[in-house]
């Protein structure tokens, strides 16, 4: 019997009353594309099913973009997408009635689809294995509840505690008074996430109102890590709207508050399992500091797969938590490479740069690049960057144009993400950029419609 279909009679087995499954292909944006299949077509999943293989060139709004090449001028052509194994699980719509599972896209021979972002990621993962190592990751999100309904000026607010019914005004960093009054939508979240498979680990009330933060527990397989991402931010949204809230995960909802980032954990493990990016004594190893070197050097051409939305750029502002420059440090959460406090076993880099609405498998993609370039290369990396020190380290691209520039000219990064694809990818976002720019803003109305 082939794996899949033993997979799917033992999930019937123990939700009965399945009557759909929903097929899940993230695109370029970390958003959800697929079908909802019924029950009469359970059997034929192990065979697969067809999308365009365009949907990987769907700007934001989920139009294609027909300049990267993958629409209308190839005749709109579909491809066979195929389930992976390990991830059948309850939906978080309806987890008695209705599955889901991940599709990997294939060409015709049965090779993976290179425009796939899993696909740009894997790769990089296999390359690492090559050389003996594999990355441990673990991803963090963070993220706002708001109101549903907006303030009197039209803008977003604040919810209103479930256990309180005050709406929150300002932040309480780690309050535990504060994810207790919305206890039940994290537990909700806690709950939905086991059944699912998602290694949710611990819930942070962050440092504005209506903002927290859910760590997912680090593991060894960083495919799987990004599958787990792009479930948790599907779950956090079915039961925020259950509560009545909007969960968002916009780089920076609010102008006065701080953004959501999407902090990616890594450290490496040798084929025996042990992390070398310690020594013996504890001290940082060799490979970490190539790892860190080879991070620093790539992170300018890798900012705008880090930062995809014009949105992302708004949180990149000083005193924000967010790191403006490509820098490193111990213990130290201004910089870009963090090296949390850890003994042996959990010296990791904590890169910061990325915000929650980057795609998870093109941000570990972006990720690993920088520390597999540092070590095959065996770089050095600068000084240490000491907190609230003035440096003179250039400022990273901190406008869109200025970052697909970057990215477009990239002569490192294009070694371990193909140039097509970063064709592509700057093809599709300079298309949204376009858009956004020309669209005419109020604030443009009001300060301009009566001076110019």
């Amino acid at each position: 019997m082939p794996k899949f279909t033993e997979e799917l009679a033992d999930y019937l087995e123990r939700y009965p009353q399945t009557e759909y499954i929903d097929t899940l292909l993230p695109d370029i944006n970390g958003f959800v594309r697929g079908k909802r299949l019924p029950a009469s077509s359970f059997q034929k999943i192990e065979q697969g099913c067809y999308l365009p293989c365009s949907v990987f060139s769907l700007d934001i709004t989920g139009v294609t973009i027909e300049e990267a090449g993958l629409g209308m001028t190839i005749g709109e052509p579909d491809n066979l997408c195929l389930p992976l194994l390990g991830t059948l699980a309850p939906s978080a719509t309806d987890p008695e009635k209705i599955a889901q599972v991940f599709l990997t896209m294939v060409n015709e021979d049965g090779s993976d689809f290179p425009y796939e972002p899993r696909n740009v990621l894997k790769p990089i993962v296999e390359r690492f294995n090559g050389l003996g190592l594999n990355p441990v990751v673990a991803l963090e999100l963070e993220f706002y509840l708001v109101d549903p309904e907006r303030n009197k000026e039209g803008t977003l607010q604040p919810p209103i505690g479930c256990v309180s019914g005050v709406r929150e005004t300002m932040g309480q960093v780690y309050s535990v008074d504060g994810l207790s009054d919305f206890a039940g939508f994290l537990n909700d979240v806690n709950q939905l996430a086991k059944s699912q498979g998602v290694p949710a680990d611990s819930a942070v009330a962050e440092a504005a109102p209506g903002q927290f933060e859910i760590n997912l527990k680090h593991g060894d397989d960083p495919l799987a890590a990004c599958d787990h991402a792009i479930m948790l931010k599907r779950l956090i949204r079915e039961v925020a709207a259950r509560y009545n809230y909007e969960a968002t995960f916009m780089a920076k909802p609010y102008e006065e508050h701080p953004g959501n980032g999407l902090h990616i954990h890594v450290s490496l493990q040798d084929d025996v399992g042990e992390n070398v990016f310690a020594n013996s004594d504890g001290e940082d190893s060799v490979l970490l500091r190539q790892a860190i070197a080879g991070s620093i050097e790539l992170m300018p051409e890798t900012v705008a797969l880090l930062c995809p939305n014009v949105n992302s750029y708004r949180r990149l502002v000083p005193d924000m938590y967010v790191p403006l420059q490509a820098c490193w440090g111990h213990n130290n959460r201004t910089v870009s490479l963090r090296i949390p406090v850890s003994g042996r076993e959990d010296r990791r880099i904590e890169h910061r740069v990325a915000g929650a609405d980057a795609n998870p498998y093109l941000t570990l993609a972006s990720v690993l690049a920088g520390m597999l370039y540092g070590i095959e290369n065996e770089l050095v990396p600068p000084a240490e960057a000491l907190p609230e020190a003035d440096n003179d380290m250039p400022l990273l691209p901190h406008r869109p144009a200025d970052a697909l520039s970057c990215l477009a000219r990239s002569q490192l990064l294009k070694h371990y993400i193909p140039q097509s694809y970063i064709d592509l990818y700057t093809v599709c976002k300079r298309a949204e950029l376009q858009q956004f720019e020309s669209h005419i803003t109020a604030l443009e109305t009001s300060l301009l419609l009566k001076t110019a």
